[in-house]
């Protein structure tokens, strides 16, 4: 909710004119203004105030036709929003902000701009990368430089451009799980003018023909839940896992590499700050990095070597490329955004929708959004879905009011994109991190318990039946109880465990992978076979 004013005052001070851009609106229902004949004058109306205002026009919605502030109750703005957003689309045009105000009892007033062209249809290459480090070996400011174009000051400046703040999520539509986005066009990259201004991302989102997300993760060891929920939760193309030269591979770094080579996610290693050492120490530090990856059965290839061609045509679950940067001097830069611009996208489009969700939040004069990276398959406004399971192992009939990615409103979005689905006909506080959102007619079940192909990484004893982890799948993070096959699984071991979620069921399917930590305990697995509730 907007608390400057000014934009409502001064749509109200200009008035409805004749030839000009600003109307003003009591309220719009579904019922009377989408009936036959009435939704062709009005989307009239609309595209002849979008041509007066030279491509932009200016809706009021919760004023009388004097310009009186009436204020609507709160599901009647939002049926004014979805009536708005269906109008402009047959117009030829889309609504690309909403600012509201308080009016009345609980009711609210509302300006909305409409611009000229249909919503953002995205890329079919766009690539999301999952980041992971150490704390303080620079993967933010990398990631900075990189969505920017900036030098780095020495000190981190740039990784100030991928902090999110709280209101940065109540401030709208975004889906703002990645903390950093640039692009590609046919003379090369797009980056961002001003990283504070959010806009700049939805104007890196209409320009660019290629996008490249990184989600962004917290190199802090108590916070290594967070990061598993950056890896594993999100649908991530690649990861990109930094090693400062300063310092070189740290415990932490092998716990991220361990998580990232667990999901089996192609992974590329950035050795940064090479600007602050030697030659001699930097080369040390790339050979650590060689041997830490055979130790897990991968192949290094060394992109100053071999090339970033190389390197694009060899990189898989198996092959890792290793290169030198620096954030400061720019060096290894170009090759990252050779990479990037070039990385063949590891998810499609293939299967029914499905997105497990992330996180909610509410937007005044729209409601619930859930927020996430689509799984698999295609959404698109208006279409009718599932969210599910709730506690009680049933789904809720949901409509998808509107998409946003970037803080760009879209016509529909496909695997692999990051974004915010607002949804009628659920609240908020309803929508759980874990749930998913499906096809209305997918009737999927809900699953208490599945057994699970398991490796223990780590435990200090053994595992016995009993067991209580937290398991990660997916956006899924619950605490579990582990029932092994033969009583028991010790340090090393592979065998197969009974895994029930103890609070509440979930949608899991056999294929997909988890990982499982309690304490420092560690392990992942692989779900094997499920059992419907």
């Amino acid at each position: 909710m907007s608390a400057d004013r000014a934009v409502l005052e001064d749509a109200l001070e200009h008035g409805e004119e004749e030839g000009g851009h600003v109307e003003f609106k009591e309220r719009l229902s579904r019922e009377i203004h989408l009936a036959d004949g009435r939704m062709e004058s009005l989307a009239a109306q609309l595209r002849h105030r979008v041509l007066s205002g030279d491509g932009e026009a200016t809706y009021v919605v919760g004023v009388t036709d004097d310009g009186g502030i009436a204020g609507i109750p709160r599901a009647e703005f939002s049926e004014s929003m979805d009536v708005l957003s269906l109008l402009a689309e047959e117009a030829g045009a889309h609504i690309d902000d909403v600012e509201t105000w308080p009016a009345g009892d609980d009711g609210l007033v509302g300006v909305a701009t409409i611009r000229e062209g249909a919503m953002l249809e995205t890329d079919d290459a766009h690539i999301v990368v999952g980041t992971a480090g150490h704390v303080d070996h620079g993967k933010s400011t990398l990631v900075g430089s990189l969505v920017t174009g900036q030098a780095d000051d020495g000190q981190g400046g740039t990784r100030s451009y991928l902090d999110v703040q709280p209101h940065e999520v109540e401030r709208g539509l975004s889906a703002d799980l990645s903390y950093g986005v640039y692009g590609f066009d046919d003379e090369g990259p797009v980056r961002m003018d001003n990283p504070d201004r959010k806009s700049d991302r939805a104007r890196i989102v209409e320009e660019a023909d290629r996008l490249v997300s990184f989600v962004d993760t917290v190199g802090h060891e108590p916070w290594l839940r967070t990061t598993i929920r950056g890896l594993v939760g999100q649908k991530l193309d690649y990861g990109l896992l930094v090693v400062a030269a300063d310092d070189g591979p740290t415990k932490t770094t092998r716990e991220h590499l361990g998580i990232l080579l667990a999901t089996e996610l192609p992974t590329v290693v950035a050795i940064t700050k090479v600007d602050a050492v030697s030659e001699e120490r930097a080369l040390e530090v790339e050979r650590e990095v060689e041997a830490l990856l055979r130790d897990v059965g991968k192949t290094p290839l060394l992109v100053d070597r071999h090339g970033v061609e190389t390197a694009v045509e060899e990189i898989n679950e198996s092959v890792v490329p290793i290169l030198a940067t620096s954030a400061v001097t720019g060096e290894g830069l170009d090759d990252l955004d050779r990479m990037f611009e070039t990385l063949p996208k590891t998810t499609d489009d293939a299967g029914e929708f499905r997105m497990y969700v992330d996180r909610s939040y509410s937007v005044t004069g729209v409601g619930a959004v859930a927020s996430g990276t689509i799984n698999s398959g295609t959404v698109e406004a208006g279409d009718e879905l599932l969210l599910g399971p709730m506690p009680d192992g049933t789904y809720r009939d949901v409509e998808v009011r509107s998409i946003e990615m970037h803080y760009h409103r879209v016509d529909e979005a496909k695997a692999g994109r990051i974004v915010g689905i607002a949804l009628k006909g659920v609240s908020e506080p309803e929508i759980e991190r874990g749930m998913v959102l499906v096809p209305r007619d997918a009737a999927p079940p809900a699953i208490r318990s599945f057994e699970a192909e398991v490796m223990v990484l780590n435990h200090p004893t053994r595992i016995g039946d009993g067991y209580e982890p937290v398991v990660h799948l997916e956006t899924i993070s619950e605490a579990v109880v582990f029932y092994p096959d033969g009583g028991q699984l010790l340090p090393g071991d592979t065998g197969r465990a009974t895994i029930e979620f103890k609070f509440r069921p979930y949608l899991i399917e056999e294929g997909q992978r988890f990982v499982f930590r309690e304490g420092q305990s560690k392990g992942v697995g692989t779900v094997r076979e499920v059992h419907e509730q």
